[in-house]
């Protein structure tokens, strides 16, 4: 009798095993896998097959990504205790097992089960994992390796004094079987025909309008797009999207999305001896009318970029909402891209160079012509656009991101542009948008030192002459005593609470709490001080983790009509307007 637990992130012998693996069911036959690890040409296909179709969005072989690496764990673990584990391993947990309660107190990060793998399909993946052993590696410049940074930053955050009052507003449609049911990602507001419209997307394929606490399908990019995947998980799928700023004359938007290696010939590439997991597309939608609550009408595709892996993908596109009619940002798309995985791989010169594609912030004109596939233009105003290095690529805005969430402008202030970054294994970071600016990755992780050749998870102060690097530090930044990965916001200009006006309000897609900082203090070469903002549910002081009963929040923000702000949980699918605030604001910490 099959019996399925509470979906749980489980860690053996250091190692985080993908939720494919954990086939949530007894083990009345006893199954074993046998001690001698099969060799067999097939099973070790196999085994690679489904570890990149299910596990190397959190793994690979080389450094800890989102789970600890694989390599050598055959011979650390016993194969046997290894299959057990892989079929059964909510049950260990519930009975003890002391080296996967250890580890799984170490890393909690929430990761969905399935139940699509038999014993043969778990002794192929053990085999596969088999045939990675650790190789040593010696480190890419002179950093003193024995100088390792346990707490890069070791001031802790303190309370603001203000905790947020939220209300649920929505819940949103399961589009999955197996948690997480709905995976919410993005909202924004446009106007037509001088109405506010939000919209709301899943990364499973589905965008919607929301009206009032309807989640209306707008577009389920699955049925126009026959080769689209949104595996191996994660950030994979519908990844963003936006709408054109004239958008109510001519019905354009954008999207992004991923599609299986090979699909069609890729406009950014990378020698063909490295490894493609998946492609991400982005493709511009007309609408036959703007004002039509459901799509209809014709799609084009502008450009296509391999991947080395499953993780740091297309996090976002975006226009400037402030460039009115005429000024050179006007039109122009952001679309930020994180490095692939490319630097966990073991391939650092992929990525963090203005000659490369990926972790970079892309900025395009999507009504020209004149790139070279033909099929968007590069604004001659982009800074390296008739650079001095003619390798330089000319799409190129700024350069050096692992993961850039999310980008925003603040409506009100001077106007900053604000980018977010996901950390490695130290440093979660906000950082202001600066043309041509190279922000570090993979030699720096926020304002510390990484080896990209060695141990990129060791932080290390920066060296003496740093300030000939010519690196764009963050203006704002945590580390992961505080949480594991940063989810970015927006500076709040409404109306509704006026005690948040000029804050950027962000926080932490795992932990899912809260911050704060002032958008007046941000400024390159300085730290902003982050505050942290508590949350009130029915007049209770509470935090999203025990309102979303889950470990892993999955934390996102957006702004919907007249500048409000609203918070939504991937855990759970629900949408959150903040309405008040309680509390007093402490304006400095002593």
């Amino acid at each position: 009798m099959k019996r399925y637990l509470q979906p749980t992130t489980i860690y053996l012998s250091g190692v985080l095993l993908c939720g494919s693996l954990l086939y949530q069911c007894s083990n009345p036959n006893n199954e074993s896998a046998e001690s001698a690890i099969t060799t067999d040409p097939q099973m070790l296909a196999q085994g690679e097959q489904l570890f990149q179709e299910n596990c190397s969005a959190c793994h690979n072989f080389r450094q800890r990504a989102i789970g600890p690496e694989l390599s050598g764990v055959t011979r650390e673990t016993d194969a046997d205790w290894l299959f057990h584990f892989i079929r059964n391993a909510p049950e260990m947990i519930e009975q003890g097992d002391p080296r996967a309660v250890r580890l799984h107190e170490e890393y909690q990060t929430y990761m969905p089960p399935f139940s699509s793998l038999d014993s043969t399909d778990v002794k192929a993946i053990i085999a596969y994992l088999h045939t990675h052993q650790p190789q040593q590696e010696a480190s890419s410049e002179a950093i003193d390796t024995t100088k390792v940074l346990e707490d890069p930053i070791p001031e802790k955050i303190m309370e603001s004094g203000l905790s947020l009052v939220i209300e649920e507003v929505g819940q949103a449609p399961a589009t999955a079987q197996e948690p997480p049911l709905a995976r919410i990602n993005k909202l924004l507001t446009i106007k037509t025909d001088g109405q506010e419209r939000m919209f709301i997307h899943d990364l499973n394929g589905v965008l919607y309008a929301l009206e009032k606490d309807t989640f209306h399908p707008f577009l389920n990019i699955r049925k126009e797009k026959p080769d689209f995947i949104s595996k191996p998980g994660l950030a994979t799928g519908l990844g963003s999207f936006a709408f054109h700023p004239e958008f109510e004359q001519n019905g354009i938007f954008y999207t992004t999305h991923t599609e299986p290696p090979g699909t069609a010939p890729a406009d950014f590439a990378y020698d063909d001896s490295i490894k493609v997991t998946l492609q991400w597309v982005l493709c511009e939608w007309t609408m036959d009318n703007p004002e039509a609550s459901t799509f209809s009408g014709t799609n084009r595709e502008l450009l296509r970029a391999n991947m080395v892996g499953g993780i740091h993908g297309v996090q976002e596109i975006a226009f400037n909402p402030l460039a009115a009619s005429g000024d050179p940002d006007y039109g122009m798309l952001y679309m930020s891209t994180g490095d692939g995985g490319a630097v966990l791989a073991g391939y650092p010169f992929i990525c963090g160079s203005k000659e490369r594609f990926w972790g970079t912030l892309i900025r395009i004109d999507p009504q020209g012509n004149n790139s070279q596939n033909g099929r968007y233009g590069i604004p001659q105003d982009n800074p390296f656009v008739n650079s001095e290095n003619p390798e330089a690529l000319q799409e190129v805005w700024a350069y050096g991101f692992r993961n850039p969430h999310r980008i925003s402008w603040d409506m009100g202030g001077d106007h900053k542009m604000l980018i977010t970054n996901i950390g490695q294994k130290n440093i979660e970071a906000i950082y202001l948008g600066v043309a041509g600016a190279n922000y570090g990755w993979g030699n720096r992780e926020g304002a510390f030192m990484i080896d990209p050749q060695g141990d990129i998870n060791n932080a290390y102060s920066l060296p003496e002459n740093d300030d000939k690097m010519n690196y764009t530090y963050p203006v704002a930044q945590y580390d992961h005593d505080e949480g594991r990965a940063i989810s970015g916001g927006f500076v709040y200009r409404g109306d509704l609470v006026p005690q948040l006006n000029g804050k950027y309000i962000f926080g932490d897609i795992v932990t899912g709490r809260l911050f704060c900082v002032e958008s007046n203090e941000l400024e390159l070469g300085k730290q902003a001080e982050v505050k942290e903002l508590g949350i009130q549910v029915n007049g209770k002081e509470t935090s999203f983790r025990e309102v979303t009963d889950n470990k892993r929040v999955d934390l996102r923000f957006g702004i919907g009509a007249e500048e409000e702000f609203y918070i939504f949980t991937k855990a759970d699918g629900k949408v959150w307007k903040v309405t008040n605030v309680a509390g007093n604001y402490i304006s400095k910490a002593y």
